[in-house]
């Protein structure tokens, strides 16, 4: 792939010179992948270009993430079929975007905006990827500089909590003085940092302390390994959603003889794994050893099977 110089300044001529935008992230969007997303559909709209934002199914927005302007979201059935500018966040392949991989594969010119170091560049025409980014939010804020579109209010507030929930509030080890910078700027943008920190932080349904109990109660710790795992079954959900549990790894990686935490969801595809780290083992590798992806410290794969199988994989990746 290019230098990030040249793939920015690629990137900001095909925006601009496009007759409209359709942006997409990976399905079950993260604070990253939304909020890089509304933040450039606001600040497209802002400059007169048409902008539609959608992800593929299931096609819902976390609860903890709807305070964000949700405006320029459509269904995956009312997104651009053969789109002209198609601007894809967080995700690096086109299996991560669902059924709308098809209108990826007809779009005139596909850009990849994305952090991850799975990310190869097979997939996409302009690659604006930096491994060493804390978030793709931190990326889009040079996108739009590139741009040269204002990022407003609205605009700082998407791009703020892309990066205060990929950087999990400035605590992992991707947290740079450039990050922190970045986010002073959006605070001075107008971004209200007590609203992410409420919403996304100090807000969940009270059907969820039951299920946090359930999971808790069902901690497995292998002090050998220096593991703490646990599982949420599809039954434990009763009237909660998936997006409503997101903060589950982080009640069960605070353990302290624990360097590593592992939470299973079951979903229909098979375990849906969360990876947390303290910084000794590398769970991105395991999870791109197993069609995932993410950084040193957070990461996720899916893997069909018996739940004991996948644990065993975890030990397998831990153990080297």
């Amino acid at each position: 792939m290019e230098d990030l110089t040249t793939s920015l300044r690629r990137a900001a001529e095909a925006i601009a010179g496009a007759s409209s935008l359709a942006i997409v992230g990976h399905v079950s969007p993260d604070g990253d992948a939304l909020g890089s997303a509304l933040a450039l559909a606001h600040a497209a709209r802002g400059a007169g270009k048409e902008a539609v934002v959608s992800f593929g199914s299931p096609f819902a927005i976390p609860e903890s993430l709807q305070f964000l302007d949700t405006s320029p979201v459509v269904p995956p059935g009312e997104f651009p079929p053969h789109p002209d500018c198609l601007v894809v966040f967080d995700a690096g392949s086109a299996d991560r975007l669902a059924e709308l991989a098809s209108n990826a594969g007809a779009a005139r010119v596909v850009i990849v905006v994305d952090h991850h170091k799975s990310t190869t560049g097979d997939f996409g025409d302009i690659h604006v990827v930096d491994p060493h980014a804390a978030a793709s939010g931190q990326l889009t804020v040079a996108l739009l500089d590139a741009l040269g579109w204002t990022i407003d209010p609205t605009v700082a507030l998407c791009l703020l909590t892309a990066i205060v929930t990929d950087t999990g509030r400035f605590q992992y080890s991707a947290t740079s003085g450039e990050v922190m910078r970045v986010a002073a700027r959006l605070v001075d943008a107008g971004a209200r940092p007590e609203v992410i920190g409420q919403a996304v932080y100090e807000s969940v349904p009270f059907g969820y302390l039951e299920v946090s109990a359930a999971v808790l109660g069902r901690a497995v710790l292998e002090a050998d390994l220096g593991l703490i795992w646990s599982w949420v079954e599809t039954a434990d959900l009763g009237d909660l959603a998936w997006g409503d549990l997101d903060r589950l790894i982080d009640d069960l990686r605070i353990a302290r003889e624990a360097g590593v935490a592992a939470l299973l969801k079951e979903t229909p595809r098979g375990w849906k794994v969360s990876l947390r780290s303290r910084g000794v083992a590398d769970v991105g590798a395991i999870a791109q050893r197993h069609g995932g992806g993410g950084h040193h410290n957070a990461a996720g794969f899916t893997l069909a099977g018996e739940r004991t199988a996948v644990v065993e994989a975890i030990r397998a990746g831990l153990r080297g």
